[in-house]
């Protein structure tokens, strides 16, 4: 069985709307960070991100700035209603100004720093 990559998703009305709402000014973009999924090109953005880490028994233990091994990258709003959830880091395989690649127990995901004035 082949498997076909998509190297572009297709915008939909809504998304072709914002973005050009956002290229004239009519609205500002609210997004700091853009998380992509690489394996199907999922994308989600929020404001904030923050690192959880978790206790022996699977339980939330802290939470912080930065990635390290075994934290679980989150996305804004910070609530029971969380916008994306990343399973585990397990290994960082890029850094850069602005940008980190890194593989999860299941994934690998690029992580964007948007507004890098912020």
């Amino acid at each position: 069985m082949s498997k076909i990559k998509q190297d572009k998703i297709p915008m939909t009305l809504e998304d072709n709307v914002m973005k050009v709402a956002l290229e004239q000014g009519v609205i500002e973009n609210e997004f700091n960070w853009k998380l992509v999924r690489e394996r199907d090109g999922l994308t989600n953005q929020s404001k904030e991100v923050m690192w959880v880490e978790w206790n022996e028994e699977g339980r939330f233990k802290s939470k912080h700035d930065e990635p390290a091994i075994g934290r679980s990258l989150i996305m804004s709003p910070f609530n029971q209603f969380f916008t994306w959830q990343t399973t585990s880091l397990t290994e960082v395989l890029e850094v850069r100004d602005n940008f980190l690649k890194f593989r999860t127990n299941n994934s690998v995901y690029e992580l964007w720093k948007l507004n890098a004035n912020d």
